[in-house]
């Protein structure tokens, strides 16, 4: 996948509320041009008032009519904002204001009428009848300059034709913001709606010129370059969709990202952003998930107020785990990692800096037992997410020790140190490895479940594990492995041709960890509904496609005791609802510290690999771990 794959694309953010980005001219002229329409106005309801008989017009009482309407529409304007530059012109907006300032004037000309007839010899009804000429001359000169600013808009030589698709409130802000910006890089030369109501539909001057199964024609008719996808809630198997009508046409397909990640880029621009913010598609959209609907208050239940820690926070789902936690307030956000620098990074993404100086960072080793024991005495927390482990499985089993030492005793370690300061809840972020295990990264992870089901039963607290499959874009994972790759010039490398894996986004697995804490009984597995699986041949295929450079793909084969379809409930368990929507739950067998043999355990592992996993003899000894 090219580099560009990622880049961000920006129209100008509009001028902001204040006066000062509108042009001064155009601001008196409208109150020059309002005060005209209320004087003509004016005029045309004394002549119909009078049917068209001059001569019974009151000329002077005429004009100090038409000097009071206007000296009003003035004050009122200005007190409204209307010649302030609040509003955009011609918008819904300035309409109302425009209406709200038409409807005093029209009530003060006629308050004065009535206490000054017999002075200015005219009927009180004129202000009532001068009403809505007004209000639409002043209308009509409002609109008027809108269709000419958005009628002929000029954009710099090298502005991209640009199809939209979306003819919904996001296309017609996007529309918008294009065709008023001179500077804009993106040139709208049509709509694309799948309603048959729209096909007539114009907005700012750009019309809606069919459905999506005409795109490969709208695309050569209109000589577009660009595609965005301006629609709400695009799941990836439409976009796929939409990438596979579109491919070969020499079109850059863009998306809009999601509305919270839109608000959090104006927050942090200083509200200066706008709809604006749009992207190519990367395979993360191709194979994406839908958001997740969570029950916040349910959550907010277990964690406000709460003291957190998170083991493995520097890390891809610890990180993430943090930054969400972080928004349910917690009393005291605790990150505990080995890594210096990913705990770093995790500090500067939620608290915008990095200063590692403060108790919300704890550098520690989950190896260490007394280490942890001693930071759980001193900081007593009340939730724990366990999600420090080592998840390579290729290189745990040629290292199935190391898995041991960490996913297994270093899970041990934190589990006995929250049963010393009577932890509430603990939730262990688990694997779809750990369901009929064959590696030494299933069969360490599955251990680590029956340890907490056994912790949950000593404590009679909620000690629950957690179980999903692969994470797009985790450290490691394969999609990063295959853009290196790619951006190498290739082979990119596939184990099996049909070969299959589930797969998650970081923020919808950690949303749903989060939410099983809150739903999970003792002992429980709990796991994610994951969707259907995807062919790692077919991601290979569509980001070598996306790259736009000819890159070979080499089949490896099968790696020893790898799967080729994964599963996410283990042949001798029963998945039962667990009445959410995206979790479902089992229970795993007790284990209790006392069972634990290395010996046994990478027995085990060495009969699933075929007996190629490292002799027992290349260790301390045998193993065993006590409570």
């Amino acid at each position: 996948m090219n580099k560009s794959s990622n880049q961000v694309s920006r129209l100008p953010a509009t001028p902001s509320a204040d006066g000062d980005n509108k042009p001064r001219l155009w601001l008196w002229s409208q109150a020059i041009l309002d005060s005209l329409a209320w004087a003509v106005a004016l005029v045309l309801a004394v002549l119909l008032r009078y049917e068209l008989d001059v001569n019974l017009i009151n000329v002077p009482g005429m004009v100090a009519l038409i000097a009071v309407a206007v000296v009003t529409q003035l004050i009122a304007g200005w007190s409204l904002a209307l010649y302030r530059g609040r509003y955009t012109f011609g918008s819904i907006h300035e309409a109302r204001v425009l209406m709200a300032a038409t409807l005093i004037v029209a009530a003060v000309t006629s308050v004065f009428l009535f206490l000054t007839i017999n002075e200015t010899q005219m009927a009180r009804s004129v202000g009532v009848i001068a009403f809505p000429f007004a209000a639409l001359l002043m209308a009509a000169v409002r609109y008027a300059k809108r269709l000419y600013v958005e009628g002929k808009p000029t954009f710099g030589e090298e502005a991209q034709r640009t199809l939209i698709y979306g003819a919904g409130f996001l296309g017609n802000s996007l529309v918008t913001r294009m065709v008023q910006d001179p500077e804009s890089p993106y040139v709208p030369v049509g709509l694309v709606d799948d309603n048959p109501a729209k096909k007539h539909l114009r907005l700012s001057s750009v019309g809606v010129l069919g459905q999506g199964g005409e795109l490969p024609e709208l695309i050569k008719r209109t000589k577009s370059t660009v595609l965005v996808l301006a629609m709400a809630h695009l799941d990836a198997k439409r976009i796929r969709e939409i990438s596979d009508t579109v491919s070969g046409l020499g079109v850059k397909v863009l998306v809009l990202p999601p509305l919270q990640e839109m608000l959090t880029a104006d927050n942090n621009r200083d509200n200066k952003g706008g709809l604006t913010d749009f992207r190519e598609i990367d395979v993360q959209d191709l194979i994406g998930r839908s958001p997740v609907d969570i029950e916040v208050e349910q959550i907010a239940g277990y964690i406000r107020g709460k003291r957190v820690l998170v083991t493995g926070a520097g890390g891809s789902i610890g990180s993430e785990l943090c930054r969400q936690l972080n928004g349910f307030g917690p009393a005291e956000l605790i990150m505990l990692d080995r890594d210096e620098s990913g705990l770093q990074h995790t500090q500067l993404s939620i608290f915008g800096h990095g200063l590692l100086n403060d108790n919300s960072t704890v550098l520690a080793d989950i190896r260490d037992a007394d280490s942890l024991n001693e930071i759980f005495a001193q900081r007593r927390p009340e939730v724990v997410f366990h999600a420090a482990a080592l998840k390579h499985a290729p290189l745990l089993q040629m290292y199935p020790k190391e898995g041991w030492k960490t996913n297994v005793l270093g899970t041990l370690n934190v589990l006995s140190a929250a049963r010393s300061v009577d932890v509430e809840t603990f939730v262990n972020v688990s694997t779809d490895k750990a369901a009929s295990p064959t590696t030494a990264l299933g069969h360490s992870k599955r251990a680590a479940e029956k340890l907490t089901s056994w912790m949950s039963g000593e404590t009679g607290k909620r000690y629950v594990s957690v179980r999903f499959g692969n994470v797009i874009g985790s450290r490691g994972s394969m999609l990063p492995l295959f853009t290196e790759q790619i951006n190498n010039g290739g082979p990119v490398t596939v184990t099996h041709p049909d070969v299959t894996r589930f797969f998650m986004t970081i923020p919808e697995a950690c949303q749903l960890v989060i939410q099983a804490g809150a739903i999970g009984h003792g002992g429980d597995v709990l796991i994610l509904d994951m969707g259907e699986p995807v062919r790692i041949m077919d991601v290979a295929e569509r980001m070598i496609a996306m790259s736009g450079r000819d890159i070979k793909i080499e089949i490896t084969g099968l790696r020893p005791s790898e799967k080729l379809h994964e599963q996410l409930t283990g042949d001798d368990e029963i998945k039962d609802p667990d009445g959410h929507v995206k979790i479902s739950h089992t229970h795993a067998r007790p284990l209790a510290p006392s069972e634990l043999s290395l010996e046994l355990w990478l027995e085990r592992c060495r009969d699933e690999a075929g007996g190629q996993a490292p002799s027992i003899d290349e260790s301390d000894g045998d193993v065993a771990a006590g409570a």
